[in-house]
């Protein structure tokens, strides 16, 4: 069973972390005011090298608990003698941007991303702008579950807090310097969702500045409406409205802004994988193309790799989670990738995924090409793919002899133009199997097969062991 993630190295042990920060339910464990006060301490004493002043930059999305772990965070940092600036509500990327504009020594975005509003979470990033990695979190989660009150500031040195009040406008005009010079969106009509998140103000207000007539959807936060039927989770409401408008259009960021999905002309959804490709071939051309290939996790369709090797390009594979898709981009020199979800990674102008960013690539080529959305983003013909969740309790069925085996017959019969893949989630007591082939039956059958068998062995945990 093969996934394409050889040679990456095991994750150390974390209980608080996940696969991008700490995420759970509002005021419910582990998102409450005191994990958020002592991960201020914690990531505060341990950021806190030199004799310079130090600081941090949060910033959050729309939720209403943003207020609350924002205020706890706030704290915690000062007592660790670490200066913090608030941004207020801005897209993740534009933390990982200003942190590194600023000279500051963290950086951290709270937001659940697509999650609604009921829950929340905790994204740290580096002085250079990047994700912390797995192992800095678990050093931070060790620090906190120990004593951390002999190591805080003394009355003299505790932190102070300010408002950075022109944020907004320094990621407006880093994003507008990403779009090719000499290039403009006038006439171009685009149908913008912003999912009621972060991005509400800045992303209408970029597009608008570039010469597009936007016509804004999901750009009235009142706390509880983030994600709520709108945004690149729900892309419906972007689909008629492109139809309805007669946009040449349409883009939807999620809560936090770090994704997006398009929709041609015709409300036909345009996802990541087509979005990678069309870059990819776009930058392949002028040379752009940094380490002769892009990197994309397990879940992008084996088409994106046919597509890419008659280019000459190589597709390298990553679990999922776009931190995993930055990390290898940085280990090849590589600088396209992303996830099958949205997550559009452009290291020449961010260290995570853009939305925005990302779509101002879109609409550059739209543009020099003059073509309809419709012929100018399908790039590819996707294989079709078969994705089902199994649920278990108990040892993972994956570890039964029996299960292995239904495995290893899968792979035989899917072939060397297939693909399966078969992997637990990280948040839930779930397997995902997913199979990939020109033959719709042949997954179908596939699929169904494996899912009976898992399913079989996880009603006998006994036997799972």
């Amino acid at each position: 069973m093969s996934n394409g993630t050889e040679g990456q190295k095991a994750a150390p042990a974390r209980s608080l972390f996940g696969t991008d920060g700490i995420r759970g339910r509002a005021n419910t464990h582990p998102m409450t005011v005191e994990t958020a006060l002592r991960l201020g301490q914690a990531a505060g004493l341990m950021f806190t090298r030199g004799s310079h002043r130090h600081q941090v930059l949060i910033g959050k999305d729309t939720r209403l608990s943003g207020y609350m772990i924002e205020q706890a965070l706030t704290a915690g940092f000062l007592s660790a003698g670490m200066d913090v600036v608030l941004a207020g509500p801005l897209p993740t990327p534009a933390i990982a941007m200003l942190t590194r504009s600023l000279r500051a020594d963290l950086g951290v975005m709270i937001s659940a991303s697509h999650n609604p509003f009921e829950d929340n979470g905790i994204k740290l990033f580096g002085p250079d702008g990047v994700k912390l990695s797995d192992e800095h979190e678990a050093q931070i989660e060790t620090e906190m579950a120990g004593n951390l009150e002999p190591q805080l500031a003394g009355p003299e040195a505790l932190g102070r807090a300010r408002r950075l009040t022109d944020a907004a406008g320094r990621y407006i005009e880093g994003v507008k310097a990403t779009f090719p010079r000499g290039l403009r969106l006038d006439g171009l009509k685009i149908v913008l969702d912003c999912a009621n998140g972060a991005a509400y103000r800045v992303a209408p207000t970029a597009l608008w500045e570039l010469g597009a007539q936007v016509i804004p959807l999901g750009v009235q936060p009142d706390g509880f409406n983030i994600n709520r039927g709108c945004g690149s989770t729900v892309p419906d409401q972007l689909c008629a409205a492109v139809v309805e408008h007669g946009a040449d259009i349409g883009i939807a960021l999620d809560g936090d802004a770090d994704r997006l999905i398009m929709s041609d002309e015709h409300g036909e959804i345009i996802d990541g994988d087509q979005i990678l490709a069309l870059i990819a071939r776009s930058w392949a051309k002028t040379d752009r193309l940094a380490g002769s290939g892009i990197v994309a996790t397990v879940m992008s369709n084996l088409g994106l790799q046919k597509f890419l090797r008659e280019l000459g390009l190589d597709l390298h594979r990553t679990k999922v989670g776009d931190r995993y898709v930055a990390e290898r981009m940085r280990a090849l020199g590589i600088n396209l990738g992303g996830e099958q979800s949205g997550h559009v990674i452009l290291s020449d102008f961010s260290t995570t995924g853009d939305g925005l960013v990302a779509a101002l690539q879109v609409l550059a080529v739209l543009v020099r090409q003059g073509q309809p959305a419709s012929e100018v983003c399908r790039v590819f013909r996707p294989s079709p793919q078969l994705l089902r969740n199994v649920r278990f309790s108990g040892p993972s069925p994956l570890d039964n002899a029996r299960v292995k085996a239904a495995i290893a017959e899968a792979e035989a019969a899917l072939g060397p133009e297939g693909r399966l893949l078969i992997r637990p989630s990280g948040t839930e007591p779930l397997i995902r199997v997913m199979a990939e082939a020109d033959d719709d039956q042949l997954i179908a059958r596939i699929v169904a097969e494996l899912c009976e068998v898992i399913a079989d062995v996880a009603r006998m945990p006994e036997t799972a062991a």
